[in-house]
């Protein structure tokens, strides 16, 4: 069944109120400098690295242990 003028024109509303409200929120949002951004990605860089080093030290001593125990 073919929708009504009515209905389009509520969803097209929806969809417009939708976007405004969005946009609204926006503006509230207090966004990081940049200054904030490259520490924080340093950050990440550096537990990523450090939580690297720790599992691939782990799996080097469990694959020796093993390798020592069945031969």
């Amino acid at each position: 069944m073919a929708k009504t003028t009515t209905e389009k024109t509520s969803k097209l509303t929806s969809l417009m109120n939708f976007i405004r409200e969005a946009k609204a929120e926006l503006k509230k949002v207090t966004w990081p400098t940049r200054k904030q951004i490259w520490y924080w990605t340093l950050v990440v860089i550096v537990f990523t690295l450090c939580v690297s080093l720790y599992l691939g030290l782990i799996d080097f001593l469990l694959a020796w242990l093993f390798s020592a125990l069945l031969g």
